[in-house]
């Protein structure tokens, strides 16, 4: 062989490698998101957040926490928004998350609901009546509270757990007496004239939701979570610049009455904040209430629930 076809071996097979190399560095990260609602992906669409991405996003989206928080556990998502009680429940489930982005609210809408001719007009009325909602959801949680505040413990008796849609169904039809819900779900209830509120959160709601990550994300898929979250902190200020346009997008993505889409967004009153003293006590009080009330098994010191390093309070 001739120096000449050796060089140009060489040559060929070092262009194949760094195709080879090229083809690697091309492929881009995927992103498996979580929604409740598509509440977070009309957010991200209506502010132009989802353009110019370095990575794909593959979106999953559930009616409520737990099925979400199903899907983290089996890493069939990477993330997605779930409020204070239901990370609880999933992280004394074992699940492997981290809470990577803080949003605290006005806790209004998570509400124990009745319909509008119902007797009950305050939460010492709900003594022997049957209250649907998800197992350890944040209406569960408000409806625990609630039925505290009145000096009332839950019996065997006091809930029946449904999903959203059923949860609704029973109410209207009258096969439970309240439903402990969140919102969109109270704001769509209201607005059609369903069901109106006898217990809101406010005083028994910390009004702490999350962005959480699975552990396996976190450590595979860190530039992507950290740039996701940045526009997620964007497009939330941008909403509140732009409360008209927005609540209108919200209502067509998201397939809800405008007007139940703009009141649920104006008095939710979102920030997203950083992870301080204050969120964690307000974590750890909630955790505490859940085992104290026998839903946990042992004490959930959250602390260890949250990854610092993401994005910054928006």
């Amino acid at each position: 062989m001739t120096h000449r076809h050796i060089t140009r071996r060489h040559l060929l097979v070092g262009t194949a490698a760094v195709l080879g190399v090229g083809s690697v560095r091309a492929e881009r990260t995927l992103l498996k998101a979580g929604d409740q609602k598509g509440g977070l992906r009309a957010l991200l669409e209506s502010a132009n957040e989802l353009q110019g991405l370095a990575y794909d996003i593959q979106w999953a989206e559930f009616p409520a926490a737990a099925p979400l928080a199903e899907a983290l556990n089996a890493e069939a998502v990477d993330l997605g928004p779930i409020g204070d009680a239901p990370l609880i429940f999933a992280l004394s489930n074992g699940v492997r998350v981290k809470a990577i982005g803080v949003n605290r609210c006005d806790p209004y809408g998570t509400a124990v609901l009745v319909r509008p001719d119902s007797p009950l007009k305050s939460a010492a009325d709900l003594k022997g009546r049957r209250i649907a909602t998800n197992r350890g959801s944040i209406g569960h949680h408000v409806a625990l509270k609630a039925l505290a505040s009145a000096g009332l413990k839950p019996d065997a008796d006091t809930f029946r757990f449904l999903p959203p849609a059923e949860a609704k169904l029973a109410l209207t039809q009258g096969s439970v007496d309240a439903w402990a819900t969140w919102e969109p779900y109270t704001a769509m209830a209201e607005t059609a004239g369903h069901a109106r509120v006898l217990v809101n959160g406010r005083g028994l709601s910390s009004g702490l939701s999350f962005l959480a990550a699975t552990d396996s994300a976190i450590a595979a898929k860190r530039p992507a979570l950290q740039d996701f979250s940045q526009r997620v902190v964007r497009a939330q200020r941008w909403s509140y610049q732009h409360v008209p346009e927005f609540s209108a997008a919200l209502a067509r993505i998201i397939g809800i009455p405008p007007d139940a889409a703009r009141l649920q967004f104006e008095r939710r009153r979102q920030r997203w904040i950083a992870v301080d003293a204050q969120v964690l006590a307000d974590q750890q009080e909630t955790a505490d209430f859940y085992l104290e009330a026998g839903l946990l098994k042992q004490r959930l010191e959250v602390r260890h629930a949250f990854d610092s390093g993401f994005a910054p309070a928006g």
